[in-house]
Parts: structure tokens; sequence; C-alpha cells
């Protein structure tokens, strides 16, 4: 099938994808799937198990063709090339890196299926070696090397070939807990020498919020949210993409009075709040209000005055985790319903010593709130 040029392409994205569907064996994995991916991004596909991520990487790289819609890689429609031509390379989550062979031969192997001079294969396979520091394990085997050996490996295999694009399948989910942060770093920085447009894919949250410029947010074969890390904690644009990243407090509310474009009076919680959203309500709409953990104040009660406490919620310490850099709280209010707070914790702050039973008073800055259309969870 002959490539076809995207028309009218005034953005220099190297994948696009047009209303993409997958459907296996009648059933629907991936719907009307829009996306763009940038020259040099490193973009992140976040969600579930299940929601379609590995689908969709595996529609990029063509190992599956979608049911419709059209996928173009640098302007080209790809539909129907297999994947040695189109210009990217998967790093699975296994590695598949050849046992018999040393390092050198393992990031050398696609080269030589190019018949690429050898002169040239040891110049382009020690620069990689260089990037990824594994200059001195060159003639060492696979089960010679660590974890995080190996997946350098596999990346430095990969880069070699200079692909437009880079995929990545949960590449750090076998990894144990310290040597996963230290390859999130490595990985970053190794993409940014690099300068490969990196699509990752994770169900991992704090991974996805530290690592990209751009996360796409998926639930269920959809597409919920594309934005950077801050604008997708912050800024949710559902109920499912607030609770998948990171915790909140949810309480359902109606909203009493619209003062302006942007200010609104809500009920909740048996109290009457103003806040401000730049989404459009009605007067009598259901809503959710959300507020993250880290965002909850917890008082002791004599730290305020009667007077103070109008805009504050009673209640009592259920729960308190020591985390070393925070306390975690479950305070149960008046109304039975439960808050979840986040202090930060400084050994000479006798405030943060909170004990089980303890009357304590909750708040948080008006402003804050995430205000979302109501929706069951």
């Amino acid at each position: 099938m002959s490539n076809t040029v995207l028309n009218n392409h005034t953005t220099k994205n190297v994948v696009e994808l047009c209303g993409v569907y997958q459907s296996i064996n009648g059933h629907d994995i991936l719907y009307d799937i829009n996306l763009e991916v940038r020259e040099g991004e490193f973009l992140t596909l976040l969600g579930p198990s299940g929601c379609g991520k590995t689908t969709l990487l595996r529609l990029i790289s063509g190992f599956e063709e979608p049911t419709r819609g059209t996928i173009f890689i640098d302007q080209k429609n790809v539909r129907g090339l297999p994947p040695h031509h189109r210009h990217v390379n998967t790093v699975f989550q296994s590695y598949a890196l050849f046992p018999h062979m040393n390092v050198f031969n393992n990031i050398a192997f696609g080269l030589r299926c190019q018949h690429v001079s050898t002169t040239e294969i040891k110049t382009r396979v020690a620069d990689v070696l260089k990037m990824v520091k594994l200059e001195k394990l060159a003639e060492r085997k696979p089960d010679q090397l660590s974890g995080g050996q190996q997946q350098r490996v596999a990346i430095a295999r990969a880069a070699v070939n200079r692909p437009r694009v880079l995929l990545l399948d949960e590449p750090l989910s076998s990894l144990d807990y310290r040597l996963r942060k230290t390859m999130q770093i490595e990985l970053k920085q190794l993409q940014r020498r690099l300068g490969i447009t990196f699509i990752f894919v994770t169900h991992d949250q704090e991974e996805a919020l530290s690592m990209s410029d751009r996360v796409v947010v998926m639930q269920e074969g959809v597409i919920e949210q594309i934005g950077t890390p801050r604008q997708v904690y912050e800024d949710p644009s559902s109920l499912p993409v607030a609770t998948f990243i990171g915790e909140v407090n949810i309480f359902p509310g109606v909203v009493t009075n619209l003062l302006d474009s942007k200010q609104l009076a809500i009920n909740y919680l048996d109290k009457v709040r103003v806040t401000k959203s730049n989404r459009t309500f009605s007067v009598g709409q259901e809503v959710n209000v959300i507020i993250r953990p880290e965002d909850v104040r917890v008082w002791n009660q004599h730290e305020v005055s009667a007077n103070e406490t109008e805009e504050m919620f009673a209640g009592t310490v259920e729960e308190v985790t020591y985390k070393g850099t925070t306390v975690d709280l479950i305070v149960r209010l008046s109304n039975k319903q439960s808050v979840a707070a986040t202090e930060f914790f400084d050994e000479d702050d006798e405030r943060l010593e909170y004990k089980i039973g303890e009357q304590v008073w909750v708040s948080w800055t008006s402003g804050w709130e995430v205000i979302l259309p109501h929706e069951t969870r």
C-alpha cells in the first residue's frame, strides 16, 4: 500500500492518530482516538490495566492494524506498513535481549540486519554505549548485568537505529523501587541527550508525572485528558482522571448561587462555601467538589478561636500514619464524611503530634478546590 502525505500540516507532529478504533474478536478496545505526538517530546500513556495503552502502542509500532482510522508518522499514512518500515522502535517490558550475545552484539544486531558497514557499526554502537554509560560492559552477556543495565542495553539497541520514535511498554515495571526511581531520572536524561520522541506506557501515576512533558490519561479505551503533568493533576477534566491520579477527597454538592463568571456558591458538607471555577455551571446543578489531601489543613482546637471556625469543619482524628516527611490523617467529620489530609512533618512542630480520637478542625483555602459536574465514580 502506498503512503499518502497528510495535508495542511503546520505543526511538527512526528505521530498523529485520527479517529482510531480497535476491536478484537468483536470486543471494542479503543474508541475514536485522536492524538498528536510532538517532535522530541516525552509523552506518557497513563491508565489502569486493560485501558488500551499497550494496544495503542502496538498500533503505532505496526504490530497491529486499527479497525478504523488512520495513523501518520512524519505526515505519511503508515497503514499496512510493517514495523521495520515505520522508523519506530519498541522497548518491551521483558527487554527481549539475546542471551547468547554480548552487549555490543545485542546493540549491533539491527544494524547488521540492515547491512550497515562494520566501521559504521563500531562507531554507532560506541556512541550509544557512551550515551547509556555502558562502555565498560560491552563484552558482558545479559545474565551478567543488573536489571537496570539490561534496560539500558534494550534502549541502546533501539536508539542505535536512530528511530523517529521510541516506544516503551512499561520498561521499568520489573525493577525494584530504588532502581526504578534511579532509572526514571536516567531515562528522562537519556531522552534529552538522544533528542528522540519517546512514547512511554505506564500505570504508575507518580512515574508519569515525574518523567513526562505531556500525559495522556486513558480509561476504558478512550482518552480522558491530555495535558502537562501539572494540568492533569491540578485541573483534572473528569472524575475518573481526578481519582486515578493521586489521592483526592470527593464531596457531593449543589450550586446555590452564581456570583460572577468564575465564582459560585456551593452547598456541601452542610455549609455553603464560595469558590471559583473556569467551568460553566447553573444554579441547582449537582457537582463534585475535589480537594487534594495535601491542600487540607488540620488544626488542633486550641489553635483557633471561635470566630475563625465559620469556614472550618469539626471532626475527630480516626487514623494517623507517619511517613517520614509527611503525616497522613483521616478525619471523620460531624456529618460522618471522612477527609484525608497530608501534613508535612516537622519534628519540632508539636502541632503534628495528632492522637486518634482527638477533636480537630479541618479547612482548606477557597479556590483550591476543583469543581466537576456530578458523576459517579
